[in-house]
């Protein structure tokens, strides 16, 4: 381990830090190493390794953040597996919803300060000069680089971000439990937003009971809405009535969808307003045209691997219904959604494992057994 303090205190470790340039401001109050403890593959579906790996080096724009914890999202595993039509870097430490400290900063830096908190999004960073971000469209930006996609992300001790679209997170707060709103959390209050709601209209979640949906359900109440929770398997029911749900819908209890729509339909007096859907079922994405009222909005989230949403065109044209994509959020929908939680409306339903443990949180994920979502600790 080395304590960054001064020029002279770096020159004889072999690092890519150029002073000249004022790439680096660091602080005394931190130790810095040189490797960390990471989680890399360098194939797609190839073995997934932890082991010791190179402490990035933040650029002028990026701070390099000491993750504390991170959260695991299905588009991790997609990222691993190589099965999304847009290609990963390769070797990659995937991640994107990491929690830490501040303990370095880039020479173009003036968001943030040593020491701070700071959250690692999907949107590691962006143009900021293409009609799409100057709209706040960033996400969209064609440039856009991706944590734990395009960019090494949190599944690592050290992971550097763009200080302009990096989260801030207040002082004092948990940061195990902040992990999964950082991509979870932000991504269903969007897509909530791109529903169009009013308070007291009806909003279905389908797949309610995991990392997306049960956030969704907790910022659904919060926003005013009645909640309608479709999702089936063991605790899945009582973990959607302990976020506040109101109607749950299993649907391994139908003996077909037509029973399941009409269960749905008469739950809600003739079909939800909106309906986000995160789960990975092409079926059940496409049910929701059938179910969602007239006029209503059909939010797509979820992304299975080569699947596509079907709508009866004379249904969808006579019932006038929506039917949207919504991706993660932008600067604005993070402090938004932040301010949710920072004011107790949401929790974060966890359950935190080692960062070595990554592969079996994979293999939980890909079954369908996981009950919320699984935060891994990068210090195991």
């Amino acid at each position: 381990m080395l304590r960054l303090l001064t020029k002279s205190a770096i020159s004889a470790p072999k690092r890519s830090i150029n002073w000249n340039q004022g790439v680096l401001r660091l602080s005394s109050t931190f130790t810095i190493p040189k490797t960390q403890k990471g989680v890399i593959f360098y194939e797609s579906n190839g073995p997934l390794h932890y082991k010791d790996i190179p402490v990035p080096v933040p650029k002028p724009n990026e701070i390099l953040i000491n993750v504390k914890y991170s959260g695991v999202c299905h588009t991790d595993l997609h990222a691993w597996q190589g099965d999304w039509p847009l290609p990963t870097k390769l070797p990659l430490v995937g991640g994107h919803e990491g929690a830490g400290v501040v303990v370095a900063k880039g020479s173009e830096v003036k968001n943030f300060e040593i020491g701070d908190l700071a959250g690692i999004k999907w949107l590691n960073g962006s143009c900021m000069s293409c009609e799409l971000c100057e709209t706040g469209h960033e996400s969209n930006c064609e440039q856009a680089d991706l944590s734990g996609y395009t960019h090494d992300g949190s599944f690592q001790q050290y992971a550097t971000a763009d200080a302009v679209q990096a989260a801030r997170i207040p002082k004092g707060t948990n940061l195990a439990e902040v992990a999964p709103v950082l991509c979870a959390g932000i991504t269903v209050y969007k897509a909530l937003k791109d529903a169009n709601l009013k308070a007291g209209q009806w909003v279905a979640i389908s797949g309610a009971a995991g990392g997306l949906g049960s956030l969704a359900v907790q910022y659904a109440k919060a926003m005013g809405y009645r909640v309608l929770g479709i999702d089936g398997g063991k605790g899945k029911e009582e973990l959607f009535n302990s976020l506040g749900g109101e109607v749950f819908i299993d649907f391994t209890k139908y003996k077909d969808s037509k029973e399941m729509i009409n269960a749905i339909k008469e739950a809600t007096k003739g079909g939800p307003q909106g309906v986000i859907n995160v789960s990975v079922s092409e079926a059940a994405i496409s049910m929701s045209t059938e179910y969602v009222r007239p006029t209503g909005t059909v939010v797509l989230v979820g992304l299975p691997a080569h699947s596509y949403v079907k709508s009866e065109i004379f249904s969808h044209v006579v019932k006038s219904i929506n039917i949207k994509g919504s991706y993660v959020g932008n600067r604005a929908d993070t402090r938004e959604a932040l301010d949710f939680f920072s004011r107790g409306l949401i929790k974060s339903p966890i359950k935190i494992v080692g960062l070595s443990e990554l592969p079996s949180v994979y293999d939980l994920m890909k079954s369908g057994k996981i009950l919320g979502r699984y935060v891994v600790d990068t210090s195991k």
